[in-house]
């Protein structure tokens, strides 16, 4: 999704409350940051999919204006037939600039609802609520991603579709990984700073070394990087019931913007 995706209402805000101007703004820079490897539109639905990797955020249809509301039973089919010939589920992931008649009409058809995620931002311009001490980003990605993978962060089988993403992200990358002396890894997060934005993903600890701090450290290390290089907005996804996750970075000062589901038959 360009930062220029068709458009055709709009409205300053969600019937919640929430800022529609930010959601479409940290919506464009997700998808550029986190791409897919294939982009189309049905009308302002955007329909991303990704062969080398599962991920829900990369196999998804995302509506993208609240007003756009035609025909939406002959479109779900439509767009069904194309995940079914890229061999994906059907799943829709529902943030606020999806048009609440979607949601009534999957409820009308059984389509169950999961995986509620807070998108949260924490604004960097004067850098002080970061307190750790920043690390340079690790060149070998290979290493990276397979640390990431013994730590449980993503599958084995994901390793081509991982390596394939980093290297189509618009943004600058930086892979960060805190790791023991003898190699055994701690904590992994990556970083992309796209603009003025610095998004993170994937951030993991070693279930065996948790409640030690590791987590906070690769962030605050990844934060304190992307605003070197210019960042003044970092954001991050983050499912809401993982508590664990969402008390971090409410303690480092994250703050939620708005929220999206996924619906799937």
């Amino acid at each position: 999704m360009g930062m220029d995706a068709p458009c055709t209402a709009n409205a300053a805000r969600s019937d919640r409350g929430v800022d529609l101007a930010d959601v479409r703004r940290l919506e464009a820079v997700s998808f550029r940051s986190w791409p897919a490897t294939t982009t189309q539109f049905d009308g302002t639905w955007a329909m991303r999919l990704c062969a080398g990797h599962p991920a829900k955020r990369l196999n998804s249809v995302n509506p993208l204006d609240p007003a756009d509301m035609y025909s939406i039973e002959a479109r779900t089919l439509r767009v069904q037939r194309k995940f079914e010939a890229f061999g994906r589920p059907l799943v829709f992931r529902h943030s606020p600039l999806a048009p609440a008649a979607l949601d009534k009409l999957f409820d009308g058809q059984g389509w169950r609802r999961f995986d509620e995620t807070r998108v949260m931002r924490l604004n960097l311009q004067a850098g002080a609520r970061i307190d750790g001490v920043m690390q340079l980003p690790l060149k070998d990605t290979r290493r990276w991603i397979e640390q990431s993978i013994a730590m449980g962060g993503f599958g084995a089988t994901e390793r081509a579709g991982m390596a394939e993403l980093i290297g189509l992200s618009q943004g600058k990358v930086g892979l960060f990984l805190l790791e023991e002396d003898d190699g055994t890894p701690l904590a992994a997060c990556m970083a992309v700073k796209f603009g003025e934005f610095l998004g993170l993903f994937e951030v993991v600890s070693n279930p065996a070394h948790r409640g030690q701090g590791y987590g906070r450290r690769i962030v605050e290390s990844a934060l304190l990087w992307g605003f070197k290089q210019g960042a003044r907005t970092a954001w991050l996804q983050v499912v809401a019931d993982n508590q664990a996750a969402c008390g971090l970075y409410q303690s480092l000062g994250f703050e939620d913007v708005y929220r999206y589901h996924y619906r799937g038959a």
